[in-house]
C-alpha cells in the first residue's frame, strides 16, 4: 500500500529553491534511506511528508491525504517524526516517561493534566522496547546524547504511527552509541508490524540492517531512488556527493571512501 508519494513537488523557502520538480513513492513495507550531502534538502523532504510544510507546486500526498488540501491536524498524527527540532520543543525538566507520554496527545509537556492509563502503559512498553525504561524519571535534560536520541524515537513510535520519519537520528554519537541505536533500529524495521520509515543521514555506515531502498539527492534534485543494493553504487553516490567515492557492503553494511 502506498503511503507517501511526491508528484514533481517543488519547494521555496524565503526565495530559495529547495527541491525542484521532485517525484517519489514509498510504500508501507518499504524502509527508505535518504542520503545526500548539506543543503541538499533532504530535512525538507522530511517536512512536507510530516505535513509541516506544503510545495510551492506539485503535489505531495501522506497516508491518502493532499497535504496542500488537508487540515495538517489530520496528518500529523499519523506520521511519526524524530528530528533535533522536534527534541527542542522538550522542556529539560520533563521526565523521560511524561515526554513519550504526551506523544499521544500531540503535546511537548505535561501541564498537570491526567493521563489515560492505557497510554502510560503503551508509554512504558515502549520505554522497555528502547532501553529507557530504567531511566523513566530521569529529566530528559539529564539523557546522553545516545539516550536523548533513542527517546525521540520512542516519542516518534508512541502513537503506533503509519509512517515513520527520522532526520539523522544518530548524528553527534559516539561509535558505540551509534552501533547500539542502530542495531534497534534494523531490528524495529525488521519486524512486519513496523510502519514505513524514512530515515535521512549523511553517511552510508548508518545505514541499519534491513533497510530495503535509498534515496540520493543533490541541490534539491533527485539523482537515483530504488532498491538499496543497486542504488548505492560508486557512480550514484559519487554524483550525489561530488568526489569520486568507492562503495563497499559486508553483512548488510555499508562503507564508502572518497576520493578528492
Amino acid at each position: 500500500m502506498q503511503v507517501l508519494r511526491f508528484s514533481n513537488a517543488s519547494f521555496e523557502r524565503d526565495g530559495n529553491q529547495i527541491l525542484t520538480n521532485f517525484t517519489w513513492e514509498v510504500s508501507s513495507d518499504q524502509r527508505w534511506v535518504i542520503l545526500g550531502s548539506n543543503g541538499a534538502g533532504k530535512t525538507s523532504v522530511l517536512e512536507l511528508a510530516s505535513g509541516w510544510e506544503k510545495p510551492s507546486s506539485g503535489q505531495v500526498v501522506v497516508l491518502g491525504d493532499d497535504v496542500s488540501t488537508t487540515d495538517s491536524d489530520e496528518i500529523r498524527p499519523r506520521v511519526g517524526l524524530a528530528s533535533a527540532g522536534m527534541a527542542k520543543r522538550i522542556p529539560a525538566t520533563e521526565t523521560v516517561e511524561d515526554a513519550v507520554v504526551t506523544a499521544a496527545y500531540a503535546a511537548a509537556e505535561r501541564r498537570g493534566e491526567q493521563f489515560d492509563e492505557i497510554d502510560v502503559r503503551r508509554a512504558r512498553r515502549v520505554l522497555a522496547e528502547w532501553r529507557l525504561d530504567a531511566l523513566a524519571n530521569r529529566t530528559c535534560g539529564s539523557l546522553s546524547e545516545g539516550e536523548g536520541k533513542r527517546l525521540q524515537i520512542a516519542r516518534s513510535i508512541m502513537t503506533d504511527p503509519e509512517l515513520l520519519l527520522l532526520d539523522e537520528p544518530s548524528a553527534g554519537l559516539d561509535l558505540g552509541s551509534r552501533e547500539e541505536l542502530l542495531h534497534m533500529l534494523g531490528y524495529f524495521a525488521g519486524n512486519a508490524s513496523a510502519p514505513a520509515i524514512v530515515m535521512v543521514t549523511h553517511h552510508v555506515e548508518e545505514i541499519p540492517v534491513g533497510f530495503t531502498h535509498a534515496l540520493l539527492m543533490r541541490d534539491g534534485e533527485l539523482v537515483a531512488a530504488g532498491p538499496i543494493a543497486s542504488t548505492l553504487t560508486n557512480e550514484n553516490l559519487s554524483q550525489t556527493f561530488g568526489v569520486n567515492v568507492t562503495v563497499a557492503s559486508q553483512a548488510g553494511r555499508y562503507s564508502a571512501t572518497a576520493a578528492l
